[in-house]
């Protein structure tokens, strides 16, 4: 898996993860890769830092003051209710569900559920696309 940070031409700034780089061109020219703030497709990379492994715990911070706060919680909220009222939730069998539809062995649908790290690594390097659905910071009060 790749991150990439991006940025559409309305200037919103997010990341993006693909299976890899070349994942990332086919969704751009597909018009495939859409702004979660104003859902525009024109999109491209931003500049970003490159990832360092560090011993120290994770950075955090509480940004509740922050003007995009809000608006990109909003977004978050509404792409995953989109995906939660499109699709099939399918529990802690997603792995196996995701597999059997990329294998065709099960009818192609919107999905989703549960799975383990272990899971998720696995279903990447076996060239089946996913992403994670995004928590939001009321969900952990």
């Amino acid at each position: 898996m790749i991150s990439y940070n991006v940025a559409c031409d309305q200037e919103h700034r997010f990341e993006a993860w693909f299976r890899n780089a070349g994942a990332y061109d086919t969704q751009v020219q597909n018009g495939l890769l859409e702004c979660p703030v104003c859902g525009s497709t024109h999109v491209q990379k931003a500049l970003m830092a490159p990832a360092v492994a560090a011993r120290k715990p994770n950075r955090v911070s509480l940004s509740t003051g922050h003007p995009e706060h809000a608006r990109i919680r909003k977004a978050m909220r509404k792409l995953r209710d989109k995906v939660t009222s499109e699709a099939e939730y399918v529990g802690e069998k997603f792995a196996d569900e995701a597999r059997k539809i990329h294998l065709n062995e099960t009818p192609a649908r919107g999905i989703y559920g549960e799975a383990t790290s272990d899971e998720a690594r696995a279903l990447s390097e076996d060239g089946i696309d996913f992403m994670p659905l995004p928590n939001l910071p009321e969900e952990h009060n």
